[in-house]
Formats: C-alpha cells, structure tokens, sequence
C-alpha cells in the first residue's frame, strides 16, 4: 500500500456490519491479495500468514468503541495487477 492513511467511516446496519465482517473474515482465510474498503475506492493489500492483533473495548459516555487492529510486517511489495483477488466492501445502501 503507497500513500498515507486512510480512514473511512460509515453507518451500517448490523446485517450490513455482519456481512462486511465475514467478508473480511473470508479473505483473511483465503490470503493472498484483497480490496477493502467501506466506501469509496478500495485498498488493496497483500495478506500474510500471521497478524499482530490487538482489541480494545472502551466505553465513551453513551457510546462504546469496540475497535480491533491488524498489523504485519510492510513488505513494499504492490498487489500486482493481474494476481487474484478477493473484495471486502460494504453494501451498496450506506448512510
């Protein structure tokens, strides 16, 4: 992945939070290289065997941030362009 971050942040139901997530979860299992995203263009990002992972549970007054982190060695390599690859994106109705 070139570039800086990236942050994207939207409102899903939690079927449409369910779906992303297995998604995700799919590609995480399957490796190789995927697309994510939750709206707008796609990242796409060479998967590795092994992740760091770090949840966090912290309520905020009257909200609770779940938030979970994968993190794994930059290898600088781009996704070539012709390899298979897998999609994580939110649905289509988003608000």
């Amino acid at each position: 992945m070139a570039g800086g971050k990236i942050e994207q942040r939207v409102i899903l139901s939690r079927q449409e939070a369910a779906k992303w997530l297995h998604s995700l979860a799919n590609a995480l299992e399957n490796g190789g290289t995927t697309e994510v995203s939750l709206v707008g263009p796609g990242v796409a990002l060479n998967l590795p065997d092994e992740f760091e992972v770090e949840l966090e549970l912290e309520p905020y007054g009257d909200k609770i941030e779940l938030e979970f982190e994968l993190m794994w060695p930059n290898s600088g390599a781009e996704p070539a362009a012709e390899e298979k690859r897998s999609r994580v994106a939110a649905a289509d109705g988003l608000r």
